[in-house]
């Protein structure tokens, strides 16, 4: 996430639809990854303010903007869509006249932008399904009804499925006990979803293939028998020494979509704290870094950077999970990052740079380890 800020000069921050200080309009440009107060047209489109463009960029806000989604993005003004980039992504909404609903749809879809501002700043496709069925990303949001199956977050085809009752915190506390997990939220959930579509696109037909095979192992195992066997057995005992999580020990797939879950989770923190400036002239806590020996290749032009975000990642957790305790709360990240994980995540970052489209998060100055 990045800081924003008015053109009148106050802070804005991303899911604000109004600056509280002058109270002019306010939404996000997808397209530009930029937040700001907005001048209206005349003819219902509006401009950014402050745009010195000599025909700046017109936009229509989303026709959800009003609604329980309350989307705070823009739609390009030469498009037919009357919805934003975010919301045509969603194919399927809960019921919003049944109690809850409404205010659960806000949650995801908040959630939903956050993750997605996530991808965009990555440089990564995002393409309705509606505009390509074979390649394209859909969401179905649905709520769990007494007499039907139950609803599966999941993934298939490119089609990711949320139940909208995570949004509440008694059913994903609930879940999360049941579970034995250390951390349950809807961005998640997201990230995690997304994974699985994204290997689908960059891994699964590419030349990624054998070394991820190499590296999380062959998913061509039976993914149902590998689940039973999870939920009967167990992890393995020496699962925190070769994943991030005891789940994503349960198959190669799991184990990818845990990884990129917490690749994203990283890069999106560590891009907020270099944004809003979070420093100081040192930090007292010191680790023993992680090296080059992790990396998935030592000669990727992103591998200095790479170890350099990963150890600023390992200090800020620690000063963050310390700053939870003092308040009572739980710790921010309850994960410990082995070598397996980082090599794993170099292989992720390896395989966007790839592709071109992604640049190791900026590191916050005072974080980088000594």
């Amino acid at each position: 996430m990045k800081a924003f800020r008015c053109t009148c000069g106050q802070p804005l921050f991303f899911d604000n639809s109004r600056c509280l200080a002058c109270g002019a309009e306010v939404a996000f440009d997808p397209f530009e990854q930029r937040l700001n107060a907005l001048v209206a047209a005349g003819d219902g489109t509006w401009t950014m303010a402050g745009d010195t463009c000599v025909t700046p960029p017109r936009f229509r806000l989303c026709e959800h903007r009003t609604l329980a989604a309350a989307c705070n993005w823009l739609v390009p003004a030469h498009e037919s869509h009357t919805t934003c980039l975010s919301c045509r992504l969603t194919r399927t909404i809960p019921d919003l006249s049944r109690p809850k609903n409404a205010e659960r749809l806000a949650d995801v879809e908040a959630a939903k932008r956050r993750v997605l501002f996530g991808l965009i700043t990555c440089g990564l496709p995002i393409v309705p399904k509606e505009d390509d069925d074979a390649r394209g990303l859909a969401f179905d949001l649905l709520e769990p009804l007494p007499d039907a199956p139950p609803v599966m977050t999941g993934h298939a085809g490119g089609l990711v499925t949320i139940n909208v009752a995570e949004a509440d915190d008694d059913y994903r506390e609930m879940h999360r006990e049941s579970l034995k997990e250390p951390y349950r939220t809807i961005i998640g959930h997201l990230r995690h979803e997304l994974g699985h579509y994204y290997w689908d696109l960059l891994i699964r037909d590419g030349a990624w293939l054998e070394p991820f095979h190499t590296l999380f192992g062959d998913e061509r195992a039976s993914y149902a028998e590998a689940l039973q066997r999870h939920y009967r057995e167990g992890p393995p005992a020496d699962w925190p020494d070769r994943y991030i999580s005891s789940y994503a020990a349960s198959h190669p797939w799991e184990d990818w979509a845990e990884t990129w879950a917490h690749y994203q989770h990283m890069r999106s923190t560590l891009e907020t704290v270099a944004s809003f400036g979070l420093a100081t002239t040192s930090t007292p806590y010191r680790i023993t870094p992680f090296e080059t020996d992790v990396l998935f290749n030592r000669a990727a032009p992103s591998a200095a950077h790479f170890l350099e975000w990963v150890n600023a990642w390992v200090v800020l957790t620690a000063v963050l999970n310390e700053t939870s305790r003092s308040m009572g709360q739980p710790d921010v990240y309850p994960f410990v990052l082995n070598r397996s994980v980082v090599t794993k995540m170099h292989f992720i970052q390896c395989v966007m740079d790839s592709l071109g489209i992604a640049a190791v998060a900026p590191a916050p100055e005072t974080l980088k380890v000594d």
